[in-house]
């Protein structure tokens, strides 16, 4: 990958290995979302996808993911558009779009992929999986983005 590429290089021209490394690991966007349809604000919740680990904060079946999960978001540079306003705050992909920096425990930044976890910023631990609740309940798990 090139040097601090994400400081230079347009999401659209990224290599795809530089692009998934843009993923910092927290596992936020794995959490099921409630958005209200008047106002448009995104609710996260603790529930997770089926396929969340929630010790490692990635996808079970990553390259699988949207046969077993069809409505999985596939993060592009041409969706981001659409999508960026219910992906969490703090990701990179997210903050990007923006024009915004990555954040000091982010991998790329920090060197470790535990800093993500460290700084409290990951779902490890936190959710619990979505077959557990029934989804008219799962205003019951509303909670604060984790890192914000």
């Amino acid at each position: 990958m090139r040097e601090r590429f994400w400081e230079r290089v347009p999401m659209a021209r990224m290599t795809p290995e530089e692009w998934e490394a843009l993923c910092d690991g927290c596992g936020k966007c794995c959490l099921n979302k409630l958005e209200d349809e008047e106002t448009g604000e995104v609710a996260l919740t603790r529930v997770a996808c089926r396929l969340l680990d929630d010790e490692t904060c990635r996808c079970g079946q990553y390259a699988i993911r949207k046969t077993l999960v069809p409505e999985c978001i596939r993060l592009t540079p041409e969706t981001m558009g659409d999508v960026a306003y219910f992906m969490p705050r703090t990701c990179a992909y997210r903050l990007l779009h923006e024009g915004k920096p990555l954040f000091w425990w982010h991998p790329l930044v920090s060197g470790d992929p535990e800093t993500v976890h460290t700084a409290g910023v990951s779902v490890r631990g936190l959710s619990v999986p979505e077959f557990e609740v029934p989804e008219e309940e799962w205003e019951d798990y509303i909670i604060e983005e984790p890192g914000t």
